[in-house]
């Protein structure tokens, strides 16, 4: 049917011309409302075209292509959303004082993580990694094949679809997890570290430290060539993100009056419980493209049902460990204690990502369940340590990390003493690069923030601003019973 430009203007905008209105009829029915149904009575015939079909049901080279990358591109969105549920655990978990740091650090670390990856952290990681490193070189891009497609040469998209995803793509999902392991390291040693020293640290490790274990591990180096699996990062990202917190821990030192002279603990409950639940119930949903990505193809049927089984496992493993952790906190605290209870959904969650492509699904259960009962003995024996971990991260991605990594030989194949030389090996060289690392930078610019700016908050020393201005600053209670010759808090 021809139509003229006015037509075409006046359909485009939505809107009748006059001479549509005056005969139309007010009373009959508005057939556009149901394009959308018989849209999808066109598709789902089609579908069943297709399935009645199996030769025209099979997925061509170029829709597997755009299923993979699109595949990397929404789960990387969502690991990258596991950025804003690390922000609301954190700054919850601290003292309105020192919240608006934790924000910047946040954002910092995220995009500082992007930024060094780019640069060289995928380089060392995926390209041409021998036992050890990959590529000691910069920068990093699409291939030749896709800046000639892109160029207008036609004849390069055979060679592209070769590739069966999109260069970048997978770049931008690879570039997440490194962000999610600095992310753990922040929130242990969140209230006394400086800023600069801390994005310091950062840099280093999501360029090197970070990039070095990937290059041994997903890099096909020499732990995967003896057989170690870790399908996505229970060790590689989580235990790695621990170790680095650990050593930060132990060289920081715990914050004031933490741990008093006595043998005492005292208590700092968060300053705001509903963010660090939702921090947590994002996390939880950002874990579903974590582990649900990391299939790394949507290719097919069988990629769909394994991803399928992955979620159901991700889901099934943290359900677990907070019910696990609801049962043990009063045993283990004397009281049920939410924290633990959301620490115990995170420790489900890292215990599982080792190998959620299980298809026993019970054993998911057992693993996440199991994962959150070491996370609570964690947090005690920290306690026990004097080792202050604001938020729980060391027993929560490094306990459970390791557990994660063992339990793959129960239901997923894996070797033990391969896993156990894994989590000893990633260890060994995380803790000693990040200790030397957190040494070199008290020795240059100081780790630790000076007494006053700990007791007034890093947000009004070091930002001038305030994360809750309205809010009255009530005095600390040891603080008073100093003022008033009680007995003094330790501040070793």
């Amino acid at each position: 049917m021809h139509m003229d430009r006015d037509t075409v203007v006046t359909e485009r905008s939505g809107r009748s011309t006059p001479h549509r209105e005056a005969n139309m009829n007010r009373h009959e029915p508005d057939t556009r409302i149901y394009r959308p149904v018989a849209a999808a009575m066109v598709l789902a015939l089609a579908g069943l075209v297709l399935l009645a079909d199996p030769a025209q049901a099979a997925i061509d080279e170029e829709s597997q292509f755009i299923l993979n990358t699109f595949s990397f591109l929404i789960w990387g969105a969502l690991v990258m959303w596991m950025c804003a549920g690390f922000t609301m655990l954190e700054s919850g978990s601290v003292r309105t004082k020192n919240a608006s740091v934790i924000c910047l650090k946040n954002i910092g670390l995220y995009s500082i993580s992007g930024l060094t990856f780019y640069f060289i952290g995928y380089n060392l990681m995926y390209v041409d990694v021998g036992a050890w490193i990959g590529s000691v070189s910069f920068l990093y891009g699409p291939s030749a094949d896709e800046l000639a497609l892109l160029s207008g040469q036609a004849e390069a998209q055979a060679a592209v679809l070769g590739q069966s995803y999109a260069t970048m793509s997978d770049w931008f999902f690879q570039m997440v997890f490194v962000a999610t392991a600095a992310s753990i390291v922040s929130g242990a040693l969140a209230e006394r570290v400086k800023l600069w020293s801390f994005l310091t640290f950062t840099a280093i490790l999501t360029a090197i430290i970070y990039p070095i274990v990937g290059a041994w591990t997903w890099g096909e180096g020499w732990l995967n060539q003896m057989g170690f699996q870790d399908f996505a990062g229970s060790t590689i990202v989580h235990s790695t993100g621990g170790w680095a917190a650990l050593a930060g821990v132990i060289i920081v030192g715990p914050r004031l009056g933490k741990f008093r002279s006595d043998g005492g603990v005292k208590i700092t409950p968060p300053s705001n419980v509903p963010l660090v639940t939702l921090g947590v119930l994002i996390l939880w949903f950002g874990w579903l493209g974590f582990n649900g990505g990391s299939q790394l193809a949507l290719g097919g049927v069988t990629d769909a049902v394994a991803m399928s089984n992955v979620l159901a496992n991700t889901n099934l493993a943290a359900s677990a460990g907070v019910v696990a952790a609801l049962f043990l906190s009063r045993p283990i605290f004397g009281r049920v204690d939410l924290m633990a209870i959301l620490n115990g959904a995170i420790a489900g969650l890292v215990s599982i990502t080792a190998g959620p492509d299980i298809v026993e699904h019970y054993w998911a259960v057992i693993i996440g369940a199991l994962g959150s009962a070491l996370c609570l003995g964690g947090i005690k024996l920290l306690e026990t340590l004097k080792l202050d971990d604001v938020v729980g991260a060391i027993p929560a991605h490094l306990v459970a990390g390791m557990w994660g990594t063992l339990a793959v030989c129960i239901a997923a194949g894996g070797n033990l003493g391969v896993q156990l030389l894994g989590v000893i090996a990633i260890g060994v060289f995380v803790f000693g690069t990040s200790w030397l690392t957190w040494m070199a930078l008290d020795k240059v610019l100081g780790v630790r923030v000076a007494r006053n700016v700990e007791e007034i908050g890093q947000d009004a020393m070091e930002l001038g601003i305030e994360a809750y201005p309205e809010f009255v600053l009530m005095p600390d209670p040891d603080e008073v019973e100093e003022l008033r010759g009680g007995a003094v808090a330790s501040t070793d």
